[in-house]
């Protein structure tokens, strides 16, 4: 049975159940792309059970990892692996699975596709990077594909990501810098957001107005850039005078090295996804 189109009855299993989780599955209930009786969670905390089972607002099945009724996961014929990574030794795949070459879409950060293969050999399985604005329907997903994933499986995998996420293809390799731009980005914006709001601070202004001053300033900065198809260098010199304000400031930054401090940042987390694999 193709299962690409959500609306047909099928199973999906969310293995861990944290903010991401939610963003990615709350979506498809909410449309009813899928229906609240077919999703089947498992968590290992008393916490995230009692929390969901009290206040989620679709009534999903959830179980305990260590319980006996969480083995009817291994039946769903989509899962959604998104436990910590140091959890990822405790899941152990059946011997006696009934359903073969079932889709796994992993996003733990820094599992590579031949380490699930091994953990899961009876999967086919996808890895998946995502960020945090997921939350908000603003997401950047990169996915890359395991071996023999059917055109049907990609076309699950798509479906699970795409009301909440642009979606990026790419071979493996590219997932670690997709990882450092787009998932410890937002740390590195909102860095400069509370930097730059505290200059205005230093000048006198609240921190809150500061704050939405900044973030007005971003957006509008964006919606420029787009809207008229600049570069970031003609964006640069639009707004550069000889010998006003903005040269004044952006000569301190070079001084500061702080062009080179971003790029290193964005190296820096790159390497770090790769040691983790």
């Amino acid at each position: 049975m193709l299962i690409h189109d959500l609306s047909v009855t099928y199973k999906i299993a969310i293995i861990g159940f944290g903010n991401i989780a939610n963003a990615i599955i709350t979506p498809l209930l909410e449309k009813k792309l899928i229906q609240p009786e077919n999703v089947f969670s498992v968590v290992k905390s008393d916490k995230s059970f009692e929390n969901i089972k009290k206040n989620y607002k679709y009534n999903i099945n959830v179980f305990k990892s260590d319980s006996k009724e969480s083995k009817i996961i291994w039946d769903c014929q989509v899962k959604l692996l998104s436990v910590k990574p140091q959890h990822l030794k405790d899941i152990i795949e059946p011997a006696n699975i009934k359903i073969k070459d079932s889709l796994l879409v992993s996003i733990l950060a820094g599992v590579s596709i031949n380490s699930l293969m091994q953990t899961f050999p009876n999967h086919k399985c996808v890895r998946v990077v995502t960020n945090i604005p997921i939350t908000v329907g603003k997401g950047l997903t990169g996915i890359a594909w395991g071996e023999e994933i059917t055109e049907d499986q990609k076309k699950v995998t798509n479906k699970l990501f795409e009301n909440t996420s642009k979606i990026y293809e790419f071979p493996e390799d590219y997932l670690d810098i997709f990882l450092a731009l787009t998932s410890s980005g937002p740390a590195i914006i909102a860095l400069i957001i509370e930097a730059l709001s505290d200059g205005g601070l230093s000048g006198g202004l609240q921190k809150k107005l500061s704050e939405e001053l900044v973030m007005e300033m971003i957006l509008g900065t964006i919606s420029l850039i787009k809207e008229n198809k600049l570069t970031t260098s003609e964006l640069k010199n639009l707004v550069t005078s000889p010998g006003g304000t903005t040269i004044s400031a952006l000569r301190l930054l070079e001084k500061k090295s702080i062009r080179s401090a971003l790029i290193e940042s964005i190296v820096s987390a790159s390497n770090r996804s790769k040691e983790f694999s």
